[in-house]
């Protein structure tokens, strides 16, 4: 097992608080079960909603001390930091409007960060943010999840690697299907806050799952976003944020090759549940993987048969192998993938326990990841507006 997991670093897990994810929370729930399977971090406090009988109620299920299950995140962040034992990391899994005043008020008082993606609603938020994070000596890590599967870390040493050569060709997909019809106007609780422009920001799938395939084409790929034309839609009669978007890309120049990419996605594509994928094509080869198949990357070199490498298989890296859990032919998916960003967030949270360097091998999301990803749903956004024109980023 590549994860570790030593008796000397299980004894001094993390402590960790939670702002939101209270009762009947999808990615609350998602965090936790992350945060617990390497045994890395124990929750000892939250916020988990901000009404403060579901706070409680919420606090109890978990087992959480009555005296540190919080109805005020800013009570929380005061307290707790006053505590010879506080919380040293806090978990943000409030929907995006509340990120940046939560995420505020432990980066201020040195209490690491891990919050779900996007960075906040707004850009100006966003930026706001950022100046804090980066005067802050607590680390600031960005929920992208799908960089911790093991084979998008195969396929980004490949191509540091140059195994497929100059990238030229990138394309990303993102297409989901839940919001094809306005249940929103229903009350069902993702979709009312998700598709609310003074909770989710300005972007609807491109803000939502837009930012998750732009993240994952950036990370394997290296490159850097130089200017986008976007055609973004609001398909569902009604509805205030886009649930489809096409993206064309020009990346900056990187080994003498400028790139480019394309990135679709939909909440409105019926037959697709959760279909995050990326290919990447350079001038030897090119490499292809899909979420729905996480264990699997294919790759073909110019002019030769697809070749099939499997997490932990004949062929596959040390990029992968060191967040590998079980042998090959066992298959690791979502929760696994994110477990790694916790897992990578603790090696580094250790390390700064210690005072010394974070091992280079460490690879997590952090708030500059977050930056690009609300400059693109704002760029996005400015362009669609202009009828697809290009904009600068």
């Amino acid at each position: 097992m590549a994860i570790e997991g030593t008796t000397e670093v299980r004894e001094k897990r993390i402590r960790l608080g939670m702002v939101g994810g209270g009762s009947g929370a999808f990615i609350g729930a998602v965090h936790r079960m992350a945060a617990r399977l390497d045994d890395h971090f124990v929750l000892v406090a939250g916020a988990l909603s901000s009404t403060p009988e579901k706070a409680k109620n919420s606090g109890a299920e978990l087992g959480l001390d009555p005296l540190r299950s919080y109805s005020d995140f800013k009570e929380m962040a005061i307290r707790e930091a006053k505590l010879k034992n506080g919380i040293e990391a806090v978990a943000i899994v409030t929907p995006n409007h509340v990120h940046y005043e939560a995420a505020r008020e432990f980066l201020k008082r040195g209490i690491h960060v891990i919050c779900d993606k996007p960075l906040t609603s707004t850009l100006s938020d966003a930026k706001k943010l950022k100046k804090l994070a980066d005067e802050s000596d607590a680390l600031f890590v960005l929920t992208h999840n799908y960089t911790g599967y093991p084979m998008v870390r195969e396929a980004r040493e490949m191509i540091e690697n140059g195994d497929i050569g100059a990238v030229r060709l990138v394309q990303m997909e993102y297409p989901q299907d839940w919001l094809t019809e306005n249940i929103e106007q229903s009350g069902q609780k993702q979709a009312a806050w998700r598709t609310d422009p003074s909770k989710s920001g300005a972007g609807g799938s491109t803000g939502d799952i837009g930012t998750h395939a732009y993240n994952l084409g950036a990370f394997v790929s290296g490159l850097e976003l130089e200017e986008l034309a976007a055609d973004l839609d609001s398909f569902v009669e009604g509805r205030a944020l886009d649930d489809n978007a096409h993206v064309m890309m020009r990346f900056k120049a990187k080994n003498g090759q400028r790139a480019k990419g394309l990135l679709w996605c939909s909440q409105v594509a019926p037959g697709h549940e959760n279909g995050l994928m990326v290919r990447v094509y350079g001038t030897k080869g090119g490499l292809e993987w899909t979420q729905k198949d996480p264990n699997y990357l294919w790759y073909t070199p110019f002019g030769e048969p697809k070749r099939l490498i499997t997490r932990a298989g004949a062929g596959s890296g040390p990029a992968a192998a060191r967040v590998s859990r079980i042998p090959s032919g066992h298959p690791e998916g979502y929760l696994e993938g994110f477990a790694n960003i916790y897992t990578e967030a603790a090696r580094a949270i250790f390390a700064k326990r210690k005072g010394v360097a974070v091992d280079p091998a460490v690879i997590y999301p952090t708030i500059d990841d977050g930056m690009k990803g609300m400059v693109f749903v704002d760029a996005c956004v400015q362009s669609s507006k202009r009828n697809g024109a290009w904009i600068k980023v």
